[in-house]
Formats: C-alpha cells, structure tokens, sequence
C-alpha cells in the first residue's frame, strides 16, 4: 500500500485549524516526510502517522515554515520508537542547519545521516531497498527522488518521487516450470530458488510484464516555470502551493516567487498529470475551496485539501 498523507496545507505560519504545508508518504512500513514546520510532528499524530517508520525527511528550503519544527519532530520520533537510521536531505547548507537546531534535542535514539543536495541542476537518489539488496531482493520497492530547483528568495527544490514497482509474478508460469508452490513466497519477494531436482529459478522466469512507475511531484514556493510541467509529466499526484485564489495577487506572488491557484493548474494541465492537489495557502486566504470552481475550470482534477487529506495510490 502507498498511502499519501498532506499533514497540513498553510503557508508562512501555523493556524488554529491548519499545520504549515508537509508531507508524509508510507510504503511497506517505510515512511518519507518532505518540509517539518513548526508543529509537524501534532500533525503526524493527527493523522495517525507512525512515528518509527520515518527513514527519509527531504526538505524543500530553509524558511522557518518548512524547516522550523526539525527539533521537536527528532524528539518525537526518538519518543515513538524510532530507532533506525534517519537521512535528512536537502540543499547544500543543511548540515549547518540541521547541527544549529539539534543543538536543543541531543542524544537522540537514532543515526543522523545528512545529505546536502546541488541546487544548481536537477539531481537524482534512489531511496528504499536498501537493506534487502544484499539478498539480491529484484522486488523490492525503491522510490527514485528526482531534484528540481526552484525559483524561490533562496535555494530550495521541488521532489518527485517516482516508484519503480516490480514485475507481476505469474502463478500460471510458475506451473508450467513444475515449480512446488512452497517456493511462490520466495521467488515473488525476488530471491531466486533452487529446486529439489537442482534447477535455479530466477524471478524473471515467473515474472510478466512491467508496471508502470507511481509517481508523486512536490513543488512549494517558486514561481512558475516550465521545468515543473516537464519533471511532473503525466504524474499520479501532483501538489503545488498555490498562495493565493485570486489572480489579482499575481503582482505580488511575483514579486515574492510563489504560485497562485492558476498557476498550479496551468502546470497540472500541461504536464497532463492525473490529480492536482493545492496546498500552502496564505494565512489570508481564509476559505480556499471559495476558488476551487474557478480553478477546475482550468484544471478539471483539481482538490483543495484540509490537513489530514489522504489518498492511497497503491492498495
């Protein structure tokens, strides 16, 4: 199951009724939060997130909103049982960052790994599988996080996070090849088998067909620019900030480098992506479902979510 959770959706500073835009993506037990503004971690216990199971915190830039909460969320995970090596990703400047912060929380449970990323051009990591890739396991779920900068007051990256999912095992192959059903567990984890009468049996032998990739773009605070459309191309779930409803802002979002509604959608449409969710709202715009209708007309698939909204892309 991929289960996608928008944590909150405002911008700038929290509200009584909405956390600061982040992120929370959980795959197999393995979870990846983007941005931890102040209060991140309430937000996760709101939407019943598992604490332990955070391996990867990408972060988009350095503006308190997005950043601000690292502190209490370390402490929370520490406290919910995490125990395994966290990676904290974003762009270069980060360890600085990050040792500034933590100063308030040492002696965490868990391994700190840090890893600074280019801003100057896109860049690419794999994350998942890790630990089953000395078992040869061809099956196992790994995300390819592409990096894009963007165009904001300072450095920041929009992520795609694209799943590379595993052939289909095939039972009725498996049948053909005389394979004992008590090996089907094995060979569909990705290890291969070797059988009584000495045959090796890879998976690709029980195996049909290739999946196509989920994908998952998530772009906040830039202005808009054609490269979002392109890395965002045909995307299951696209969320991108849209700051304000109303295209009488557009001088100021300019001015600041931030998007409004219009402009995620026009994005959304030109990448023909699948579903666009909107997100990082001013404090100001007090109701942004008020511009939903207008929006749609531009961008069909269009959702103003609350905090908390969730979807499952794979179940």
């Amino acid at each position: 199951m991929l289960d996608v959770i928008l944590l909150g959706t405002g911008g700038m500073m929290p509200l009584p009724k909405r956390f600061l835009t982040s992120l929370y993506v959980e795959l197999e037990g393995k979870a990846i939060v983007v941005d931890c503004g102040e209060g991140t971690q309430v937000a996760m216990r709101r939407a019943d997130c598992k604490m332990s199971r955070v391996e990867l915190l990408l972060v988009t830039h350095f503006h308190a909103d997005h950043i601000s909460g690292l502190p209490g969320l370390l402490l929370s995970l520490g406290n919910g049982g995490k125990t395994g090596k966290l990676v904290i990703a974003g762009p270069r400047g980060l360890r600085r960052i990050v040792e500034a912060l933590t100063i308030i929380c040492p002696g965490l449970p868990f391994e700190v790994e840090i890893r600074e990323i280019d801003t100057r051009e896109p860049s690419s990591f794999e994350f998942g599988g890790e630990a089953d890739k000395s078992k040869n396991h061809a099956n196992t779920p790994i995300f390819e996080i592409t990096c894009l900068p963007m165009r904001h007051r300072i450095a920041c990256l929009g992520y795609f996070l694209e799943l590379k999912r595993p052939p289909v095992f095939d039972p009725e192959r498996a049948k053909e090849l005389e394979i004992p059903v008590k090996f089907y567990r094995t060979l569909h984890s990705g290890e291969a088998v070797t059988l009584p009468d000495g045959r090796v049996i890879t998976t690709s032998m029980v195996t049909k067909g290739e999946r196509k990739p989920v994908k998952i773009g998530y772009c906040t605070d830039s202005a808009p620019f054609s490269a979002i459309a392109d890395f965002a191309h045909e995307a299951d779930l696209f969320i991108c900030e849209g700051m304000y409803a109303d295209d009488a802002m557009r001088e100021r979002m300019e001015d600041k480098k931030h998007m409004l509604f219009s402009d995620a959608a026009k994005l959304a449409k030109s990448a023909n992506v699948r579903e666009l969710w909107l997100t990082h709202f001013s404090p100001a715009e007090l109701n942004p479902k008020d511009g939903l209708s207008a929006v749609r007309k531009i961008f069909a698939n269009t959702v103003v979510p609350f905090d908390g909204y969730r979807k499952e892309l794979i179940k």
